[in-house]
């Protein structure tokens, strides 16, 4: 189950991250911003810091429990 939502948020992230690149790189960008743009960049950006914590936990939280586990293997 945990490893379903990592990779589903996974997928999540990436293709945020690959849409405003590629909104960057080929979409051409007048020169002065707009505030609907600005506003957008904002709340993808709020997004990415949202599932960069999200991601960080479930990956730091699957690896104690796979750790305390082989831990309880060790000993037995």
């Amino acid at each position: 189950m945990v490893v379903t939502v990592g990779v589903l948020l996974a997928i999540v992230f990436s293709l945020i991250v690959l849409g405003m690149i590629w909104g960057l790189l080929f979409v051409s960008q007048p020169l002065e911003q707009s505030p609907n743009d600005a506003a957008f960049i904002d709340l993808m950006s709020t997004i990415v810091v949202f599932l960069t914590g999200t991601l960080s936990g479930l990956v730091a939280s699957n690896g104690i429990k796979n750790s305390k586990q082989q831990e309880i293997n060790d000993v037995e």
